[in-house]
């Protein structure tokens, strides 16, 4: 693959860019190349994320009422919730 060097970048693109790398969980450069493609199109690319979000509710909804647990549902729940990740914010 090739690279590419930004110079005379302006500092407060640079943090921009930063914290929209952290809001979605990229690094700088898979931001970029993200925010590239979506400006440039996405021929021969993935589909956008809708798409696969809506594939991923099918996948969960074919696989609903199917788990099997040796716990009632609130012990279940509340080891879950325990285990769950902050993950990251979002605006309310």
């Amino acid at each position: 693959m090739a690279s590419l060097t930004l110079k005379n970048l302006p500092d407060d693109l640079l943090r921009a860019l930063r914290k929209a790398a952290v809001k979605d969980r990229r690094s700088v450069t898979q931001e970029i190349i993200h925010l590239l493609e979506s400006a440039l199109g996405r021929a021969g690319r993935p589909a956008p994320r809708s798409a696969d979000a809506a594939a991923q509710l099918a996948a969960w909804r074919k696989l609903a009422g199917k788990w099997e647990s040796d716990t009632d549902r609130a012990t279940e729940a509340g080891r879950l919730m325990k285990r769950r990740t902050t993950g990251r914010e979002v605006d309310s």
